[in-house]
This record gives structure tokens, sequence and C-alpha cells, in this order.
């Protein structure tokens, strides 16, 4: 049984951080590139962040890159997103998902919400 379990969310203040988890279980995670998105309320879900199998290569959307940072640790298969300066329009539910590309997902976690509101 495939899982992804998010952790980590919370509430924030604009300016501050929070670092988010996602750990795996049930299939081969140093295969699968591993990747964050997010939607907000009567929002579409927005890719955020990718990082390849390895951990070699990383990617990110326009509207988070120089404040979010993805990483990986394959010998715990969990997938990390360090959010810093956060802004308002970050407050969202972030997912985790795990696919052959970064920008694909085969498997899905639940979601963790994050708010940042003063």
């Amino acid at each position: 049984q495939v899982q992804l379990v998010e952790s980590g969310g919370g509430l924030v203040q604009p300016g501050g951080s929070l670092r988010l988890s996602c750990a795996a279980s049930g299939f081969t995670f140093r295969l699968y590139a591993m990747s964050w998105y997010r939607q907000a309320p009567g929002k579409e879900r927005e890719w955020v962040a990718g990082i390849t199998s390895s951990g070699g290569s990383t990617d990110y959307a326009d509207s988070v890159k120089g404040r979010f940072t993805i990483s990986r640790d394959n010998a715990k298969n969990t997938v990390y997103l360090q959010m810093n300066s956060l802004k308002p329009e970050d407050t969202a539910v972030y997912y985790c998902s795990a696919g052959r590309t970064y920008y694909s997902s085969d498997y899905w976690g639940q979601g963790t919400q994050v708010t940042v509101s003063s």
C-alpha cells in the first residue's frame, strides 16, 4: 500500500518560516522524482517544486523561487520543503507527490495546511 504523509504545517506570521516533511512508504522511494504542490481555497492545484530521484537537480515555480528549498533523504524515505520569507499568498494546503518526473505524479499525499497571517 503506497502512502505519502505530510507534516509540519501550521500558522505563521508573514516573513516567517516553516519546514514541511513528507514520509513515503509502499514503493521504491529512491527511484522516484518527488514534488510539492499547493492548493488554495477556490483555486486550482499549483506545482511548487520538484527534485530528481537522486536529489541532484531541483526546480521551482517562479512564485517561490529564492524563498523555498526542496530536499530529500533517500535513507529516510522523506522529502522536505523549507519555506522562508512566507507571504499571505502562500496560504494553501500543501501536498507531496511521487512520479516519473517532477512535473508528473503517480502518487499523492493528503496534504498539510499552511496559513500565513498576522
